[in-house]
């Protein structure tokens, strides 16, 4: 399917979007950042990956590698969400108060984890202005499978060599996330491992700018992670390769457990986000290392507040909002739409709202209640 040049779907296509009303003085409160909030869920992620790191280390140093497996899983499990969840916050800028902080913990993250901040920073702008309307978002694409098959799952739950997330951003496993920053570093516009090779083009023609970025931070990725490589190897401390390299592509079970139900099985363009995402609870330790993205639907409504705002934010619009899925509920969700689909290929869930829900905007939005934060790129300003 051919589509129209980005630059042309700006100038003339506008998403009307309906957002559950909220009182204004309530929503700056809740859009105010915090260092001390950002301190304790960016740097509490960042002592997690160190704390399993350091254990993983001690076993691996004592010879006890039942230890040296389980640190291996622990540690995979918390460092996958560094990759497009810890990342994708930090690019919205409205984690720390502090502007530096943001940055700072974003280069890091995207750079252990092998991430494209740059390409996404563009590909996500688009994505919360045209939310699942195919014309101006191609970040995620409808339908996506939800995978459970044998051969998949236990890519998920040791190391993802090669298989593809799902048809979203940047999901890719080893072999071809790598290939794809090598192509990247050269140059390439091609790479299908970070969205579809036709949307990364598009990008690349939009945003010239971002993608020079993204061609240098890919040689710093390079160059960081083949250091590793090679002082593991010239020290004889393998362990170092599995514990900052390919961490990221390790353990991934519970990041595509909690991720995939953001939009899957749901339907595209509509101007609703409670029709085109989910949200869905979580037991604690996940929601953390999720960056409360569980609570997806409210950051797409009013993508400037904070995650750790995000459940406040849900309680003040719950009556116009969908009864949030558990974790449970929505995969079931998503496995019934995805098998109806294949004897009813334009099949999307419907996702019923309550009686008390609204269905009408009343009022133009303002800056606030319109912002994704510091997301977009100068380009797209």
């Amino acid at each position: 399917m051919s589509y129209r040049p980005l630059d042309e779907v700006r100038k003339d296509f506008r998403v009307e979007w309906y957002r559950c009303p909220i009182d204004g003085a309530k929503l700056r409160e809740l859009s105010r950042r915090s260092d001390l909030q950002g301190w304790y869920q960016a740097g509490g992620h960042l002592a997690l990956f160190l704390l399993t790191g350091a254990l993983t280390y001690f076993f691996w140093l004592q010879q006890i590698w039942v230890g040296v497996v389980v640190g291996l899983f622990l540690h995979g499990t918390v460092g996958t969400f560094f990759r497009g969840i810890a990342a994708h916050e930090l690019a919205h800028g409205s984690v720390f108060k502090t502007k530096i902080l943001n940055k700072i913990f974003l280069y890091l993250f995207s750079l252990l984890s092998w991430w494209d901040v740059f390409d996404y920073a563009s590909s996500h702008t688009y994505h919360h202005r045209y939310t699942l309307h195919p014309e101006g978002d191609r970040e995620v694409l409808l339908p996506i499978q939800p995978r459970t098959g044998e051969t998949f799952l236990l890519q998920m739950f040791t190391m993802n060599i090669w298989t593809q997330k799902g048809r979203t951003f940047g999901r890719g496993g080893l072999i071809p996330l790598i290939l794809g920053t090598i192509r990247t570093a050269m140059g390439s516009s091609g790479s299908s491992t970070r969205g579809g090779s036709e949307w990364v083009n598009s990008l690349h023609e939009d945003q010239p700018d971002q993608h020079r970025r993204a061609i240098w931070f890919a040689r710093a990725q390079l160059a960081f992670h083949a250091a590793v490589v090679i002082v593991s190897i010239v020290t004889g401390q393998w362990i170092w390769i599995f514990l900052l390299t390919f961490f990221a592509f390790t353990a991934g079970w519970a990041v595509y457990m909690v991720g995939l139900p953001q939009h899957c099985g749901l339907r595209d363009n509509v101007p609703d986000f409670r029709k085109c995402v989910r949200s869905n609870t979580l037991i604690p330790i996940l929601e953390f290392l999720y960056w409360r993205m569980n609570w997806h639907l409210e950051h797409h409504m009013y993508a400037g507040v904070p995650c750790y705002n995000l459940k406040e934010l849900h309680h003040e619009v719950a009556r116009d909002m969908p009864q949030p899925r558990t974790l449970r509920s929505a995969w079931r969700e998503m496995l019934d739409t995805w098998e109806r689909q294949q004897t009813d290929p334009d099949y999307q869930y419907d996702t019923p709202l309550p009686a008390t829900a609204g269905r009408v905007q009343l009022k133009d939005f303002d800056e606030l209640e319109n912002s994704i934060g510091d997301l977009a790129p100068k380009g797209l300003k």
